[in-house]
């Protein structure tokens, strides 16, 4: 059962922004500012930076494969099975957390309006969302879509009347614990950008996924990145740094400065919506982390199951609002460190992935969205991550060694024994080894995704080509030998003489010319009898000489049929010529590795589609 794309581009970015828009800007300000003074304004501005290059690759991913669970499934593919499993179980635990994290926020906003337990609402809300995704994912993402409208409203009023009320000398000293609190900080706040995360574990539910995954994460990110900007700015201009220091509250308690009372209750409510945005996106994205790792067999198979009424992950989804349910009770700043800290390393992961599949040469790894800058972007990336983890100290270095282990005890206790997978880092090491280690079974996976991504139905010329001789020649040869291989091919598919079949085609090609261009030829030929049609495609490396006055042809489309199949000739050559067109055909065509890579280039090949 297949989950259903109902997600557009605003539901992408509502998603994305309304998972961000939470707890990093309602409730972090006051403990961030107490780590690095004013200079947390750069935190901000540094961890939106920080992201651009996970965001990147994981647009550029998540476009060629756009499956549920997203991150995870595109790092099982790229650097197989046991680092998939790590990363997909941190990615679970990391959007979990932000979600835990979220309720909590919501909680402690909640006791600013009404006096209630803050657990009960937490807990109350967790269920009231596992309900709306149970339902179906259209629903919750309607719901985020109404939540983060609201919650932007708000938070430009904030920044609108707030800006005035700015106090400048409560900016100075801007960097009160020098730049190493600054980097500490970053990392501390990175926590507030995981919604980018999430919309690659939605990405099979997403309409057109090649234009609105890029875009939605690019437009969330930009939005989110000056809105954090510009509020941190206002909190900290006019709240009192004593104040702000120990504040859980910084927003609220800066409205109230420059609002009153209704300002305070305005920020409450707004935050109120932020947190249950998050929660809502975060139990949405991380229940469909589990379903690759599941479908892939490095999870039990119930928690890959889809509701037969509903398409949604249902065992997934009770399983994560559970695990959010227990973490409601840890202690917010672990609660903050444990998912930034997670969030990080999938972003490391994400990146490597990105270099590897790009080195790899998979000719069916195809993303709609190629990340800009590469790999310089990449190695940044890695780099920058890796130095956050480092600044975070010990404990995070502890954390992030626990979590790796658990991960790979859970895939070597269970998913080794379950799953056997091809991937790219063995593509890229049989290139640079030039050792066969490989079925090329990834790349038939891979073009499936494609297919599935881009809405192809075969029609009768893709059964043809899936079944066709392919015939990969190294050395150069004259059309007359080029033949004699082709009518040696082609008989015994079609129950014909060999000898007869090599005679029309040296007459054929004695009539006219069947080269079309520098690099193409069509060698075609009519039979006796009905309802025989097949193609033969050819390779010729070093080239095919037809006449000394034309340049060597590398390519072949080898076209025999009956009389009666002329309306099909016709269309299998518009087919071709639509194939050949595209401005990449002729090199992934020469580079092709083997001769189910060759029939791939054509499979492929973006044209018009029509059932006959």
């Amino acid at each position: 059962m297949k989950l259903k794309k109902n997600l557009g581009l605003i539901h992408v970015f509502c998603i994305a922004a309304g998972a961000m828009i939470s707890s990093g800007i309602f409730i972090l300000p006051g403990l961030a500012y107490s780590k690095a003074g004013p200079a947390v304004i750069i935190c901000y501005f540094l961890a939106g930076l920080l992201s651009i290059p996970g965001m990147l690759s994981l647009a550029e991913m998540t476009t060629a494969m756009p499956k549920a669970g997203g991150d995870c499934f595109t790092i099982i593919r790229s650097m197989g099975p046991s680092v998939g499993t790590v990363a997909g179980l941190l990615s679970w635990f990391a959007l979990s957390m932000k979600s835990s994290f979220a309720l909590i926020g919501m909680s402690l906003f909640t006791a600013l309006i009404v006096d209630v337990e803050i657990h009960i609402i937490a807990v109350l809300f967790c269920l009231i969302f596992l309900g709306i995704n149970i339902i179906g994912i259209k629903e919750a993402g309607r719901t985020q879509v109404v939540l983060v409208t609201g919650l932007l409203a708000l938070m430009l009023l904030y920044i609108a009347i707030g800006l005035p009320a700015v106090k400048n000398e409560h900016l100075s000293p801007f960097a009160p614990k020098g730049l190493g609190a600054i980097f500490f900080t970053t990392a501390f706040v990175f926590v507030s950008y995981a919604g980018l995360l999430k919309i690659a574990s939605i990405a099979e539910e997403i309409k057109n996924p090649a234009r609105n995954i890029p875009l939605g994460m690019i437009l969330s990110l930009l939005v989110v990145s000056i809105l954090y900007t510009l509020v941190v700015f206002v909190t900290i201009g006019v709240l009192d740094p004593d104040q702000l220091s120990k504040s859980l509250t910084p927003i609220s308690d800066g409205a109230y400065v420059f609002m009153g009372s209704w300002g305070k209750v305005g920020l409450a409510i707004a935050a109120v919506l932020a947190f249950l945005s998050t929660a809502n996106a975060g139990i949405m994205t991380a229940a469909r982390s589990l379903v690759p790792l599941s479908h892939d067999g490095l999870l039990p198979a119930f928690l890959g199951n889809i509701n037969a009424r509903f398409r949604t992950p249902c065992n997934a989804l009770l399983l994560t609002s559970a695990f959010v349910i227990i973490s409601l009770f840890l202690k917010l700043e672990i609660l903050v460190e444990a998912a930034s800290i997670v969030l990080i390393l999938t972003n490391i992961l994400s990146c490597t992935s990105v270099i590897i599949l790009r080195e790899s040469r998979l000719q069916n790894y195809r993303p709609r969205f190629r990340s800009p800058l590469y790999p310089w972007v990449q190695i940044g990336g890695i780099i920058g991550f890796s130095f956050l983890i480092f600044e975070m100290g010990k404990e995070a270095l502890l954390v992030s060694c626990f979590l790796i282990i658990a991960g790979i005890l859970v895939y070597w206790f269970y998913g080794r024994i379950q799953a056997k997978r091809e991937y790219a880092l063995l593509h890229l090491v049989e290139r640079i080894t030039a050792k066969e280690l490989t079925s090329h079974s990834l790349e038939t996976e891979l073009k499936e995704v494609i297919r599935e991504r881009d809405g192809v139905i075969q029609d009768r010329f893709d059964e043809i080509i899936e079944r066709c001789e392919v015939l990969d020649v190294e050395e150069s040869m004259s059309a007359e030998e080029l033949f004699d291989l082709a009518a040696n091919a082609m008989s015994a598919r079609l129950n014909l003489d060999s000898s007869k079949l090599f005679k029309l085609f040296v007459d054929r090609e004695k009539e006219s010319s069947t080269v079309l261009s520098p690099c193409l030829a069509i060698p075609h030929i009519v039979i006796e009898g009905e309802h025989m049609f097949d193609i033969l495609l050819v390779r010729c490396k070093e080239g095919i000489v037809f006449s000394k006055s034309q340049p060597k042809v590398h390519t072949l489309f080898v076209i025999i049929g009956t009389q009666d199949e002329r309306n099909f000739h016709l269309y299998a050559l518009s087919a071709i010529a639509q194939v050949i067109q595209s401005p990449d055909f002729e090199k992934r065509w020469m580079a092709a590795r083997t001769p189910h890579a060759l029939r791939d280039v054509v499979l492929l090949g973006e044209r018009k589609r029509h059932i006959l």
